[in-house]
């Protein structure tokens, strides 16, 4: 079946999820952060990731917003840094992830060759919209799906679900992009044709499933909406 629907993960595939620890550590006054910000930013998406699925696996759901700054506080303290006002710094940049540079094209050529397009994400709503906004993405996306309208993060079945129920589709007329590849797998696992954004090249996860195309940036994803 043709792409209908063109559905992105957020965090890490649409925004950069280091740009807050990068951005925070250029910054006068938080030198403490500027040698170890990667590792910070490392660590901290990690944890986010981990207490996602540990809650989902626990049926103790909170928003994202609650498990991006538990995050934060793990990486902290394991670098070293107890900084009441650095916390709130990195969160409120948090808000304001950056775009990865080939986003707003690839979007916007998407929405030109017909193609209904969103976001499919564990981000809270007002998390999600702070972000598309400073992005300048908005008027390229035909909704924004958050993870808080089935109270379960990803990969739950019923996050997936979400797709149809808002487009209207069949799970072989979707491209769903993530950054995650486990998230790739579990996609493709659900019936999407799915993309796995590997920009750091890694390993494929060793899953029951694996992503049917993998690409190292998101500018080829409108010929290869087209092509599927």
């Amino acid at each position: 079946m043709p792409i209908k629907a063109c559905v992105f993960d957020a965090y890490g595939t649409l925004f950069d999820v280091a740009a807050a620890a990068r951005e925070a550590a250029a910054e006068p006054g938080n030198e403490a952060l500027r040698d170890c910000w990667q590792t910070l930013a490392r660590d901290w998406r990690l944890k986010q990731l981990q207490y996602t699925w540990l809650r989902a696996v626990a049926g103790a759901h909170c928003d994202f917003w609650q498990v991006t700054g538990d995050g934060l506080d793990w990486a902290m303290e394991a670098a070293g840094l107890d900084d009441a006002a650095l916390r709130e710094r990195l969160m409120a940049l948090y808000l304001e992830l950056s775009a990865y540079p080939e986003v707003p094209e690839m979007l916007a050529t998407l929405k030109q060759r017909g193609f209904a397009t969103g976001i499919l994400s564990n981000g809270a709503p007002q998390m999600l919209c702070r972000a598309v906004e400073s992005a300048g993405v908005a008027d390229y996306l035909d909704a924004i799906l958050s993870v808080e309208a089935v109270g379960v993060f990803k990969p739950h079945r019923k996050v997936y679900d979400l797709v149809g129920m808002e487009y209207g589709t069949q799970p072989e007329e979707v491209l769903f992009v993530s950054s995650n590849g486990w998230d790739a797998a579990h996609g493709k696992g659900f019936g999407f044709v799915t993309a796995w954004v590997n920009r750091a090249a890694e390993p494929v996860d060793r899953l029951p499933w694996r992503p049917d195309h993998i690409l190292t940036d998101l500018s080829g994803i409108p010929e290869l909406a087209g092509a599927s």
